[in-house]
């Protein structure tokens, strides 16, 4: 064993222990591959079974680490399994290796633990399999990051002593050790005191030429990581962080230059482009690609580190997408090589991985002042020949955008074989990010400068001199489709001469053999010509004629599906008379498509689905009414039948519906009623086929069609609309566990009541014989028995009250004061605070003019349980203490109301009952972990009922001096405002989620102690006023007011200030 590498740690281990460590290890050797085997197998039985097997070993022998450590050692042992064992410890680490002596009745002494960790770095950092050193060096950091440095003192000086002496297989363990335990293993503390030393001995081995390639890129990668705990630390240690990243960065950037600057070996056949020797295409691609991804960092980071390097970055990036751009096209675009790919330990090596930063690093730069000055100066009037573009940096990086653009084989087969995969690129909602996405933001970037005439010369030549390949005409398309969007998103004109230039060029495109170039120009014309300064409207409806003509007549579904969702442009900007008239066309132009589909695939085609809705919605919005005489709707429930189970689908199913209902319904009860005649017995139909096959989206998307229906109903509702849907929705709410679907039955039926009470109390259940009310009322006991969850029982309390104001005392009998007890009775056990709200809401909307009677009848009313007591004990405690979280604003305005009505009867009662009242601080500096919040939860003093309801309407007051939401992390970055800063004038676009502090910055987004966005209503505030000022002449409230908090006093103090000026 190497000394250097364990220390005088190991050599104290008694020879006694170490001979018993060996036979275990004999003994195990020979066992433990049999029981690892069965882990791999793809039988999900057997892999649990043997998972189990393992677990109970782990439970029951304390040499199992040791074992699995001495498994992964020997070579001679299959791979797969050395890996498996590594596998199998990295689980037994991260459940049970902790500081704490036992852990799940695991018993793990200090001596285990040290051989445990000195033979695992062993393995790291001298196995010549890379896999296996992969998987050790991961279960080091996650043993580092628990016992580093307190009981593991020695690992980072042997790292670091290891580094500079290190063969090349030894320095590729260490690095790969070294990088985890900073991006895992290290607080601010530990980096700080080690943190010259480190960074200088990964740049030793980042600039030694004489290292393989992949070891290098595995340095910068570690150095890049660096900055998240840097970024963390310059909040508390500003000045000397700043030193030491302007001193790094100093050291740094040239190197990266150099790197950057290096030419790209010659391309290697595909038979060879996976090697990995030193000088090779793939090491190289992976450290400029590292060396990239660092820049980009640190601009993101420490922005004003690099500002003197800005031009020189600048330039070289410049360069560097130039020369790539030949090799790019003939790798992806003439030939078909596998791009995306990363080696084991996580390094991207092929070209398209580069390129991407590459395009995402200059965009940063473009957003400099120094480089945006430079560019401006070089396309001065005064240095442009004839006014002319050509020969300046505008029309060369027209140039890479158009050659990084061109769709790759990959990528056209593709499309080609799921037209789902196309519109997803084509709407920029995919996981691909490819260069030609990456394309897209820089061109945007881009458009301040006269990017429009620049391409319009690029694209000339492809088609007046000489051939060019479709795919260079799609892209060029492709990037001018960018500029377009971002010119309209900013309200920027388009030169008029120059958009019917481009036109020409684009019915071209239209009328082209390829099928991407020509879809792009179906895309293209659509955008082009509905722009408002283009002068094109003239010509909208026969571009739109054309796109429908080709919908039907075009042969390649690609083709159709871009038609069919350029027709959303053509109806959003045509005049409502004229788009009545494409109403129809495009209805059945898209149930011809449709028709044409395998409709067993469609579930699985999600954009495609969202295509056709959104371009159905849009043609229906044209003029809603008309969809009656047409099969508008017998397309949309054929559409939302199988995109159902699609969140996004059936967002847009129920805007275009609900858009249809509420037009319909605004023309009078007898449109409306035609609309029930041809709509319920769809719906209905498909409760019964969701009933029978199962399928609970279906379920869900109609009777929330249903629900929709019903609220925009008249009053009253056509005739034997309640018999129609009624049975339906009391057979789901007594069948269904279905939170989502029970919820949206329970506000179809509250709809219904409230808008024709009088049909549902003189309907009756053929079924049942039961009547309208008493199958109300049996819902609402269902509702809200124990057997049904607060989630799916979650819009109870909107039925009851609509059923109680409906009905009234008089219809509703004994039947009242029991269903009042029984809503008393659930919110004892309620837990979810929608749900209590909505319980709640049922007696505050009773105290609106009956609160006297509340009270009373809630004196009467006893709950059992724990948390039981009377009614009024176990309504308030929940009321009171859940109150701040209400929302809405009439839930807000009517609980108001209704509180100040009870406190306004000064009920003696209310003296005896006690409630949570205000958080008692525990002041200790020390961070409060999850397992000490459970042995010791947050405490709350105990107050009378009158001074906890003062306290709520004192909370539901505004906050006089700044009555709108709080702005969100306002002074955060006010002393961070460097002078140095200005240099870059754009923020960052991509949120860096692995960053900690921007994690940090989300999260604090969700404490609602410091961020209260809660929204207050000018009605609800001046009832308030009126009503603190005539109870603070009242004695009662002057007794209130000692318990009051000092934010609170001042509150009212501030109240009273404001309302007097």
């Amino acid at each position: 064993m190497d000394s250097l590498l364990f220390g005088p740690e190991w050599d104290a281990y008694s020879e006694r222990e170490q001979a018993k460590n060996r036979l275990l290890a004999i003994t195990f050797l020979t066992v433990f591959p049999f029981l690892i085997s069965p882990t791999l197998e793809a039988a999900p039985e057997t892999r649990s079974n043997a998972e189990r097997h393992l677990e109970q070993l782990c439970t029951d022998d304390a040499a199992f680490p040791t074992s699995l450590i001495s498994i992964a050692s020997h070579t001679s042992i299959d791979l797969s399994l050395r890996q498996a064992a590594l596998l199998c410890l990295k689980s037994f680490v991260l459940r049970v290796w902790s500081s704490d002596d036992e852990v799940q009745g695991i018993t793990i002494d200090d001596t285990t633990k040290e051989q445990v960790r000195q033979s695992l770095l062993a393995l790291a950092t001298s196995s010549e399999d890379r896999k296996v050193v992969s998987a050790a060096s991961y279960v080091v950091s996650k043993i580092a990051s628990v016992d580093f440095p307190q009981h593991w003192p020695s690992l980072l000086p042997t790292l670091l002593h290891l580094i500079p002496q290190s063969h090349d297989n030894q320095l590729h363990g260490v690095l790969l050790v070294l990088g985890n335990l900073v991006e895992d293993g290290f607080d601010e503390e530990q980096f700080g005191k080690s943190a010259i030393e480190l960074v200088k001995s990964i740049y030793d081995v980042a600039t030694d030429e004489r290292k393989k390639l992949n070891s290098r890129a595995l340095a910068v990668s570690i150095f890049r990581a660096c900055f998240d705990t840097m970024e963390v630390m310059y909040q508390t240690e500003k000045a000397s962080v700043k030193q030491f990243m302007q001193e790094a960065s100093d050291a740094w950037t040239p190197f990266f230059i150099n790197v950057l600057n290096l030419p790209l070996p010659h391309m290697p056949q595909e038979d060879h482009e996976n090697e990995i020797e030193s000088g090779s295409w793939r090491g190289t691609v992976a450290l400029k690609t590292q060396v990239v991804k660092a820049l980009d960092k640190i601009h993101r980071t420490f922005p004003h580190l690099l500002s003197q390097h800005t031009l020189d970055l600048f330039a070289t990036i410049w360069e560097s997408l130039q020369a790539h751009v030949g090799p790019y096209v003939a790798l992806y675009v003439t030939d078909n090589r596998q791009g995306r790919l990363e080696d084991a330990d996580r390094l991207p090596y092929t070209l398209d991985f580069l390129v991407i930063e590459e395009l995402d690093y200059i965009q940063t730069l473009v957003g400099s002042m120094t480089v945006k000055r430079e560019l401006e100066a070089q396309i001065a009037p005064e240095k442009l020949s004839n006014g002319a573009f050509e020969g300046t940096w505008i029309a060369r990086i027209m140039n890479i955008l158009v050659g990084f653009s061109q769709i790759t084989q990959e990528d056209e087969g593709l499309w080609e074989f799921d037209v789902n995969v196309f519109l997803s690129e084509e709407t920029s909602e995919t996981a691909n990010y490819s260069p030609r996405n990456a394309c897209s933001p820089l061109v945007q970037k881009l458009c301040r400068y006269p990017v429009l005439d620049s391409l319009l010369a690029h694209t000339k030549p492809m088609y007046e001199e000489g051939p060019s390949s479709a795919r260079m005409k799609e892209a060029a398309m492709y990037v001018l489709k960018q500029i377009l969007d971002e010119l309209d998103s900013c309200s920027k004109e388009v030169n008029p001469d120059v958009a019917r230039a481009y036109l020409h060029y684009i019915g071209l495109a239209m009328h082209d053999g390829d099928v991407f170039l020509r879809a792009r120009g179906y895309i293209l014309a659509a955008r082009l010509t509905t722009l408002p300064s283009t002068g094109l409207h003239d010509i909208v409806p026969d571009y739109a004629r054309q796109t429908l003509a080709a919908i039907d007549g075009d042969s390649s579904d690609v083709v159709k599906v871009s038609c069919i969702r350029a027709l959303q442009e053509y109806l959003k900007s045509l005049p409502a008379s004229t788009a009545r008239e494409f109403q129809v066309q495009t209805v059945a132009a898209i149930s011809n498509f449709l028709s044409a589909q395998d409709l067993s695939e469609l579930k699985e085609s999600e954009d495609l689905l969202d295509t056709l809705v959104e371009t159905l919605r849009d043609a229906i919005m044209a003029d809603p009414s008309l969809c009656l005489e047409h099969p508008a709707m017998d397309v949309l429930f054929t559409m939302a039948s199988y995109g159902a189970s699609s969140f996004q689908t059936s967002i847009l199913v129920n805007e275009a519906f609900e858009s249809i209902t509420s037009s319909m319904a605004a023309k009078g009860s007898d449109a409306y009623a035609q609309l029930c005649a041809k709509v319920l017995p769809t719906l209905t139909g498909a409760l019964d086929v969701g009933d029978m096959t199962a399928e609970n989206a279906l379920s869900d998307m109609a009777v929330s069609l249903l629900s929709s229906l019903a609220e925009h109903g008249p009053h009253p509702l056509p005739q034997n609309f309640v018999a129609a849907v009624m049975p339906k929705l009391y057979r789901l709410l007594f069948s269904s566990n279905e939170p989502i679907l029970n919820q949206s039955a329970t506000v179809t039926i509250r709809h219904i009541v409230s808008h024709d009470a009088d049909q549902v109390f003189a309907w009756e259940d053929p079924a049942t014989g039961k009547g309208g009310l008493e199958i109300v009322l049996l819902i609402i006991d269902r509702l809200l028995g124990p057997d049904v969850d607060d989630a799916s029982a979650a819009e109870v309390g909107g039925l009851t009250v609509e059923l109680v104001e409906k009905a009234g005392a008089e219809r509703l009998g004994p039947y009242l004061m029991q269903l009042l007890r029984i809503v008393a009775v659930r919110l004892s056990t309620a837990e979810h605070a929608s749900f209590i709200q909505n319980l709640v809401l049922v007696f505050a909307r009773l105290a609106l003019t009956n609160a006297k009677e509340v009270l009373d009848f809630l004196a009467q009313v006893h709950v059992e349980g724990g948390a039981g007591g009377t009614g009024l004990e176990v309504v308030l405690r929940k009321w009171l203490e859940n109150s701040a979280h209400f929302s809405g604003y009439d839930a807000i305005r009517q609980n108001v109301i209704a509180l100040t009505n009870i406190y306004r009867l000064h009920d003696d009662r209310l003296s005896t009952i006690h409630v949570q009242g205000d958080l008692m601080v525990d002041h200790s500096s020390r961070i409060k972990t999850r397992s000490q919040s459970k042995r010791t939860p947050d405490r709350y003093s105990v107050i009378p009922v009158p001074l906890k309801l003062t306290k709520v309407l004192i909370s539901e007051l505004a906050n006089p001096v700044s009555p709108s939401t709080p702005g969100l992390l306002q002074n955060q970055f006010q002393d961070n405002s460097d002078d140095e800063n200005d240099e870059w004038e754009d923020e960052p676009g991509i949120v860096d989620l692995s960053n900690p502090t921007t994690t940090a910055e989300l999260m604090a987004f969700a404490d609602e102690s410091k961020y209260n966005v809660r929204q207050w209503d000018d009605e609800t505030q001046t009832y308030l006023v009126d009503f603190f000022k005539q109870a603070s002449t009242e004695p009662d409230f002057q007794d209130l007011y000692q318990g009051l908090s000092d934010e609170e006093r001042e509150k009212l103090h501030q109240m009273e200030k404001a309302s007097t000026q």
